[in-house]
């Protein structure tokens, strides 16, 4: 299996399909037919499906090798799309040219998501071909994730199928040996705005003290909602958190250590105890960040607009749009009388969290511990997988896991992804089909 899935990879790994800019939509429609001839070619059917103009969305399903009707429907999920590669001088190999080195493949996609998605896809196809697949597998590969399309979220929102799970290989470990699947993902809300104190910008030694500053101004409205001592924001942003259940605690245990983690991002702390609280702060809990600021000039002038974009991670459980006005309300409140704020652009993705202890996730836990040889940690994760998000308010159970390691470049020179993760995946993805069949009862049609 290894050498097959491995040549496989390269196979995908050459086709540069980048959709971030300067890509080639051919190599875009190649990719996809390159995993729709995967599906059919083990017997199943797949279509290219374009929405509105975007990306291929590859749209295949793989029946049941017995009582399909009866069997329960999963939902498979990755991106056949990356990011670009430059600057290219940095690449020890060619970035679509894979290559291993130290047990480790070198590709642009390697990681994220070519290598880490293909043993999913891989495993379905091959149980289908040997007759052993007990569960409907319907897949879904997009071409958009990495240029923040919305085809994979209209194709869901139209869908009346659904799906009794979904596995979404598009993350990580927490360690080299041990696995993990993430229950929580953090929303987040964007907004950028000018604040604006004058008609022109002005001479600082004429009006120096006497005519309102944009610069000042906007940072009188930021202090109103940027965190406290403490690292955390004020009460009226953290409304509505579900805390992390004792399962997902008990998990927590033995994770590396926050402190590590801060220090090899190359970041310091943003408060005392920050590492000590950061797995569960990073996922469970609301953020504030000051992304961007333009403004002013080296000249000794008084700005007259003063530009910002502010983002908001919000925790599973939150309203993101709610919390999002709120945000922008309480900037708007504190600034100054005179000052006049516009905002300029506003983007929201909701959070999700799905219960560790519910069948899907359970039966998930248990599948990949016995693949991988090591109990499963149940994380949260800071960052915001929109079409997660959708599967949640779909009410569609859904297990996000992965092979990536913390240390590999996701979209750096030198993009990389282990041999052992390709194995750990595939060895991961059949047990995983293979437990599922266990939701029987109940099953989508």
């Amino acid at each position: 299996m290894a050498d097959t899935l491995q040549d496989e990879l390269f196979a995908w790994l050459r086709i540069p399909s980048i959709s971030t800019g300067g890509g080639d939509p051919a190599d875009l429609e190649r990719a996809a037919q390159w995993a729709a001839a995967k599906v059919r070619d083990a017997g199943g059917e797949a279509e290219l499906v374009t929405i509105d103009g975007g990306n291929p969305l590859v749209v295949g399903e793989l029946r049941a090798s017995q009582d399909a009707g009866a069997a329960p429907t999963v939902l498979i999920y990755g991106h056949y799309d990356v990011q670009g590669a430059e600057p290219l001088d940095l690449w020890t190999s060619p970035p679509f040219e894979p290559e291993v080195r130290d047990g480790r493949i070198y590709a642009r996609g390697a990681a994220d998501d070519k290598g880490n998605f293909l043993p999913l896809l891989a495993a379905a196809c091959d149980l289908a071909q040997a007759g052993e697949l007990p569960v409907n597998v319907r897949v879904a590969v997009e071409g958009e994730e990495e240029a923040g399309g919305e085809s994979i979220s209209a194709w869901l929102k139209d869908d009346p199928r659904g799906a009794d799970a979904a596995i979404v290989y598009d993350s990580g470990m927490v360690g080299p040996d041990r696995p993990a699947v993430t229950v929580g993902l953090r929303g987040v809300h964007l907004v950028t705005f000018d604040v604006r104190a004058a008609q022109r910008d002005l001479h600082s030694g004429m009006y120096g003290g006497s005519a309102l500053n944009a610069l000042h101004a906007l940072h009188q409205g930021l202090a109103a909602v940027i965190p406290g001592a403490d690292g955390r924001v004020r009460e009226e942003l953290r409304v509505g958190i579900a805390a992390p259940t004792a399962e997902e605690r008990a998990s927590w245990a033995d994770l590396p250590s926050g402190d590590d983690a801060l220090a090899a991002a190359g970041a310091r702390p943003a408060y005392p105890g920050a590492g000590a609280e950061y797995v569960e702060r990073n996922g469970s809990d609301t953020a504030v960040d000051v992304d961007q600021i333009v403004a002013g000039d080296t000249r000794t002038v008084i700005p007259a607009v003063a530009r910002a974009t502010v983002s908001i991670r919000v925790a599973p459980g939150q309203d993101v749009l709610a919390m999002g006005a709120e945000l922008e309300r309480l900037i708007r409140e504190a600034l100054p009388e005179g000052a006049d704020m516009e905002v300029v652009s506003r983007h929201s993705a909701p959070p999700a969290h799905f219960p560790a202890d519910s069948p899907a996730l359970k039966i998930a836990g248990a599948a990949i511990g016995r693949a991988v040889g090591a109990p499963v940690a149940y994380v949260r994760s800071g960052g915001a997988i929109p079409f997660v998000a959708d599967l949640s308010a779909k009410g569609i159970p859904t297990i996000v896991t992965g092979f990536v390691l913390p240390d590999d470049p996701f979209h750096a020179p030198n993009e990389s992804f282990s041999v052992r993760g390709l194995e750990l995946g595939y060895k991961s993805a059949r047990e995983l089909l293979t437990g599922l069949a266990a939701l029987g009862d109940g099953a989508a049609s």
